[in-house]
């Protein structure tokens, strides 16, 4: 599996979190994870940004 495969998956798995509603702590931990998660995937290719909320 490539790195963006595995961050794209990643990025998944976070966001069906997301929608359980968790705790105030954990969703700021979540949503910091994501903004790294998209911070990689856009330099990893930047001439394929990802678009937001996918």
């Amino acid at each position: 599996m490539s790195t963006v495969a595995k961050l794209l998956a990643q990025k998944q798995q976070l966001m069906e979190q997301l929608e359980n509603n968790p705790g105030p702590n954990e969703r700021e931990e979540i949503e910091r994870i994501l903004a790294k998660i998209e911070t990689a995937l856009s330099l990893l290719d930047p001439r394929d940004p990802v678009a937001e909320g996918e």
